[in-house]
């Protein structure tokens, strides 16, 4: 039946896309189906919107929308099949002339491209395609790690503890490998060339090395140095295929790339990376140690700006780079937090108007995405459009991003085990020194502050009193039930 489902899920979306033969690419993320369109003017996005199971759409270099975590990993195979079922057997270019192509949408592409296409954002989200795949394993790992943890703390099924710690640490053992792997296809390489030179950095051997007069340690680098050896590796990969003789490519050019590639990275980019990675650790903690709180405030503030402009991908090398060294990332229960300011700015929309059926039907169907830290429906559907319900999410994100900070800073201090989840997803993924129900507790509590504060904020800062009588005036509140009758009295 599930199938069935996600079969019919992806049926619906199809035509309103434009349809098979407007689709040049598919992919996804955790939560969202990727598709590069070859004319932006055949989507309907308004049907898109009103689709149950669409929680909202975005434009950014790809049309994307957002399905929810687990629901998109099941439709995007089947979207995938009845794409390629249903192109036209002459070609897989659109229907059309390069002269409508050309007409239809020309200057909505134009402003779109001159908005997403900067250097830093088109960097960033290629960064951000090298790590997006490692997701998965990062959760399911860190939760078993999380489980593991308990076990041990509790005494509980000694047995099992070494079993399960090996399985959460096998895939953060070779993170350097997949990295490597993955850095290769994203720029243009041949990926197992990009792995195997990312390989170096987690040999046992290397303890054996000296560069800069110090011996290198397994490791070293982390995730950073895997990223720049492979893009390295690409780059020399590339120059050999331009100079090396097609006789002997097969031979030369894998030898020559792992072997440059792997000197360099060595004898310089394990030690630099290494320094970069020890300064990221340090950086946080100094942060989060030094002015906690008013870190919160600004980290929580700021992220739901970060999301809506694709900055916020820059944050996912520090995140695994301070998971590598501490086994959790700091940063990610206070980012969270924006999420929290704006649910509670999406129940202040919803209970200021009351006559609005649109939004209210969006808020309804959003907000259980929005608990679990999916805030793109809320983002794009209720709060960005209206405006302020944005900045006063911000404000929300930002008391509680002070919450936990704050504990930071008197010494509690936890973090993520994994990146991905967010909200109450982020429970069971949180660890620290100071013990799984302080961790808890102090999480809870800036959820609960992120929550009140941003319905606070919203309700009564969020709308003009011109909003509200224009927001509430085309529509009429859902009929109330009739009042019950009196039970009529005896005569007599």
């Amino acid at each position: 039946m599930s199938t069935d489902k996600n079969r019919a899920t992806a049926a619906a979306i199809l035509p309103l896309v434009g349809g098979p033969d407007n689709i040049s690419s598919i992919a996804h993320c955790m939560t969202r189906l990727r598709i590069a369109l070859h004319d932006r003017s055949l989507v309907d996005d308004e049907a898109l919107r009103a689709l149950p199971a669409v929680l909202g759409v975005v434009e950014d270099d790809t049309y994307q929308i957002v399905l929810g975590p687990g629901t998109v990993a099941r439709v995007t195979p089947e979207f995938e099949a009845l794409v390629e079922e249903g192109r036209s057997p002459r070609t897989s270019e659109p229907a059309v002339t390069a002269g409508e192509l050309a007409d239809r949408g020309a200057a909505l592409k134009q402003a779109q491209k001159a908005r997403n296409s900067t250097p830093v954002k088109l960097f960033l989200r290629r960064i951000a395609n090298v790590f997006v795949p490692l997701i998965p394993a990062l959760i399911g790992c860190g939760i078993i790690a999380g489980l593991n943890g308990v076990l041990l703390n509790t005494g509980w099924l000694p047995a099992v503890v070494p079993a399960l710690a090996a399985i959460a640490s096998g895939f953060m053992s070779l993170i350097a490998v997949f990295v490597g792997y993955n850095t290769a296809r994203e720029f243009g390489g041949t990926p197992i060339l990009g792995g195997a030179v990312a390989a170096i950095i987690v040999f046992p051997g290397v303890a054996k090395i000296d560069a800069f007069g110090q011996h290198l340690s397994p490791g070293q680098g982390g995730v950073l140095g895997a990223l720049a050896a492979a893009f390295l590796a690409v780059h020399v990969e590339r120059l050999c295929r331009r100079w090396v003789p097609e006789s002997v490519d097969a031979l030369v050019t894998p030898t020559f790339t792992v072997l440059t590639s792997g000197l360099v990275t060595i004898f310089g980019l394990m030690f630099l990376a290494g320094e970069v990675a020890t300064a990221i650790g340090s950086f946080a903690t100094w942060m989060l140690a030094g002015g906690g709180a008013f870190a919160g405030l600004v980290l929580g503030g700021l992220f739901l700006p970060l999301v809506m402009l694709g900055l916020h991908q820059a944050l996912i090398p520090i995140h695994t780079t301070l998971i590598e060294q501490t086994g959790h990332t700091a940063l990610l229960p206070i980012l969270a937090m924006a999420g929290a300011g704006q649910v509670g700015a999406a129940l202040a929309v919803y209970c200021r108007l009351p006559r609005n059926r649109s939004l209210r039907t969006t808020i309804r169907s959003a907000l259980p995405a929005g608990f679990l830290g999916v805030g793109e429906p809320l983002i794009y559907g209720v709060s960005l459009p209206l405006g302020r319900p944005f900045v006063t999410a911000c404000v929300g994100g930002a008391a509680g991003g002070a919450f936990v900070g704050l504990f930071n800073q008197l010494g509690v201090a936890f973090g993520a085990t994994a990146i991905g989840p967010s909200g109450w997803a982020l429970f069971p993924l949180l660890d620290g020194p100071s013990g799984l129900g302080t961790n808890l507790a102090i999480y809870a509590g800036g959820l609960l502050t992120g929550y009140v504060v941003g319905f606070a904020a919203t309700y009564f800062f969020g709308f003009t009193r011109r909003m509200l009588t224009e927001l509430n005036a085309d529509q009429e509140p859902a009929p109330a039930a009739a009042p019950p009758k009196e039970p009529a009295m005896a005569k007599g």
